[in-house]
């Protein structure tokens, strides 16, 4: 069944690294592009392994930044997610509907209302973000960056991988990627099955506005 487990659900199901810092949820660089009134589009595309290539799904995530929330002392950023197309329930893809999700900006680091870091811009340390019986999933800022061409643009990104470690201590094929530009937020990412080295979906921004 291992070949089954994959890392995306690991995300939502477990925790990451917890940032207890109590400093200011922004930055003057507003990295994330943390602004209430921000939108973005993304379309999702999955491997076909008959042509080898991706195709369109239909999926479409809609994400906009809608308010903002005191938890905890800290000031949020409401992010409200609505995604359309999958009627067909496609694995990896989000589900139709609404989503909520609180995040701020710490010291580099995009930070949930748990506490947990979704993704940094200046912390190269491998983090863990689950430990398991069959292998930890962790996570890593690369020092490279990437020019990305997608259907919104091309954008000079960071980005960080995640990958499981097997309790032999070898690294798992599957490998998923979430590349970020500065100002923009998400521009790419992906979601694979531990035990393959081709991302089953993968999710490119479409459009956008940002202030």
């Amino acid at each position: 069944m291992k070949k089954f487990i994959f890392i995306s659900i690991v995300l939502m199901m477990f925790s990451c690294s917890k940032d207890d810092s109590q400093t200011p949820e922004t930055t003057d660089s507003n990295f994330y592009a943390l602004t209430v009134g921000n939108s973005w589009e993304y379309k999702n595309y999955r491997y076909d392994q008959n042509t080898q290539t991706y195709e369109d799904t239909g999926v479409v995530d809609a994400i906009s930044i809608i308010s903002t929330e005191v938890i905890d002392g800290n000031t949020y950023f409401k992010f409200r997610r609505l995604t359309t197309g999958n009627e067909d329930q496609i694995t990896f893809c989000n589900p139709n509907g609404e989503h909520f999700e609180y995040l701020r900006e710490s010291e580099g680091n995009l930070i949930l209302s748990t506490g947990e870091v979704k993704f940094t811009n200046n912390d190269y340390t491998v983090r863990i973000v689950s430990e398991n019986s069959w292998g930890n999933i962790v996570e890593q800022l690369t020092e490279d960056t990437t020019i990305l061409n997608v259907e919104a643009g091309t954008f000079d990104c960071i980005n960080s991988e995640r990958y499981a470690i097997l309790p032999d201590g070898e690294q798992s094929s599957g490998l998923d990627r979430f590349y970020y530009a500065e100002g923009i937020g998400l521009i790419y990412d992906t979601t694979s099955f531990v035990s393959s080295d081709v991302p089953v979906i993968i999710r490119r921004l479409d459009s956008y506005n940002v202030q």
